[in-house]
C-alpha cells in the first residue's frame, strides 16, 4: 500500500471504479478511458450521480481530512519547536534548522498514524467484489461501518507499528529535506549569487544600495524542494511499504481469530507470530533477489518517478497558502558586502 504525501492512498478510491471498468478488466492497452478522469465517467453512465457520494466522496474525505491533520500538526509543532515559524509570516527568517524540521516533521507523521489508522485498516481489506452490485455493502459508507465493526480495535491496530514507524521517519525526512531546500538553500544561493556580483554588474541608478533578487528564482527552488522532498520520503517508505505489503496479507487469518473473542494475552501472540512470519518470508524474497537491498528497493526508481509530481505540486499547494494568509512584514534583508538583498 504505497501512499503519497498530500493524500495516503487514492488507489483505493479509484479501486471500485477500475473493477466496473471492461476496459481495465480486459487488460487493453493504456488509452483516456483507463484515466482518472475516463474511469469517473464510465462509472457515473454505469451506476448513475449517486455513484459518487456513495463511492467516491467518502475515501476521498477521509484522506482530506488526514492530510489537513498532518500539515496542521507540522505547523503547530514545528512553532513550538522554532519560534520565528510560530509568527504568522509570509516568509520566515532566519529558516528553521534541519533538525528541529525533521522533529516536527516526525512527530506530524506520527500522530498521522494514530489518526489514520482505521482508514488503513479499511484500505487494506477492502475488496472491490464486495461492492460489486451490492453483494455485500451497499455503499462505501456501509462498508467503512460494518467492516470497522467487524475487525474492532485490534483489528485496526494490526500492523500499525509498521505504519508508525514508516510515517514519523518518512515525513520527518520529507519536511526536513522540503524546508532545507526551500529555505537554508535558497537563501545560501542567492546571498553567495548576488553578493559576489561587482559594483559594474548593478543597475547605475542603484544608490541606496538595494538588491533584489529575479522572481523566478525562489520558484525554482520550491519545484527543486518538492521534488528533493518526495525522493527524500520514498527512500524510507518504499522498502517499508514492501515489507507491509506481504504483512498484510496475514490479516485475513487474523481477523477470523480476533472474530472467536481470544484473549489478549494470545492476540498479542498472534501479532508477534505474524510479525515473525513476516520476517520469514521477506528473507526469502530477499534471497530471490540477490540481498535485501535488491529486494527492498525494486521499482524504486519508476515509483517515486510516479509520486514526485503530485508529491511536489501538494507541497506547491501548501506553501502558496501558508503564504496568502500569511500577514505582511517587513520585508526580509540579507545583509552582503555593503548591498542589502531584499526578499518579499
Amino acid at each position: 500500500m504505497h501512499r503519497k504525501s498530500l493524500l495516503r492512498d487514492t488507489d483505493h478510491v479509484k479501486a471500485f471504479a477500475r473493477a466496473i471498468n471492461p476496459q481495465v478488466q480486459a487488460n487493453q492497452s493504456w488509452s483516456w478511458r483507463m484515466s482518472s478522469a475516463g474511469l469517473l465517467a464510465h462509472a457515473v453512465r454505469s451506476h448513475g450521480w449517486a455513484f459518487i457520494p456513495n463511492q467516491i466522496l467518502p475515501p476521498l474525505l477521509a484522506n482530506t481530512s488526514v492530510a489537513a491533520i498532518l500539515y496542521t500538526s507540522y505547523l503547530q509543532i514545528l512553532g513550538r519547536l522554532h519560534q520565528p515559524s510560530a509568527e504568522p509570516a509570509k516568509r520566515v527568517y532566519p529558516p528553521s534548522p534541519p533538525t528541529k524540521t525533521f522533529l516536527a516533521g516526525s512527530a506530524a507523521g506520527a500522530i498521522q498514524s494514530v489518526v489514520a489508522a482505521p482508514l488503513d485498516a479499511l484500505a487494506v481489506r477492502f475488496r472491490p467484489a464486495d461492492l460489486l452490485h451490492g453483494r455485500v455493502y451497499g455503499s462505501m459508507w456501509q462498508y467503512g461501518y460494518l467492516k470497522t465493526r467487524e475487525i474492532g480495535i485490534r483489528g485496526i491496530l494490526a500492523g500499525w507499528s509498521l505504519s508508525f514507524v514508516k510515517d514519523s521517519l518518512g515525513y520527518g525526512f520529507f519536511f526536513a529535506t522540503f524546508e532545507y531546500v526551500k529555505s537554508q538553500s535558497y537563501y545560501a544561493f542567492i546571498t553567495r549569487y548576488y553578493g559576489g556580483l561587482d559594483w559594474w554588474h548593478l543597475p547605475a541608478d542603484n544608490h541606496d544600495r538595494v538588491i533584489r533578487p529575479h522572481y523566478a528564482i525562489e520558484p525554482c527552488f520550491l519545484l527543486s524542494a518538492g521534488m528533493a522532498a518526495s525522493v527524500a520520503q520514498q527512500i524510507i517508505n518504499h522498502p517499508i511499504s514492501r515489507v507491509q505489503d506481504i504483512h498484510y496479507r496475514s490479516l485475513a487469518i487474523l481477523d477470523r481469530k480476533n472474530r472467536n473473542s481470544v484473549p489478549v494475552s494470545q492476540t498479542v501472540r498472534l501479532y508477534m507470530a505474524a510479525y515473525r512470519k513476516t520476517f520469514e518470508q521477506c528473507r526469502a524474497r530477499a534471497n530471490q533477489f540477490c540481498g535485501w537491498r535488491s529486494w527492498l528497493y525494486r521499482h524504486f526508481v519508476w515509483n517515486t518517478i510516479r509520486q514526485v509530481p503530485s508529491t511536489s505540486a501538494g507541497l506547491i499547494i501548501f506553501e502558496l497558502v501558508r503564504r496568502r494568509y500569511g500577514t505582511e512584514v517587513e520585508a526580509t534583508r540579507i545583509e552582503k558586502d555593503g548591498y542589502s538583498i531584499v526578499l518579499r
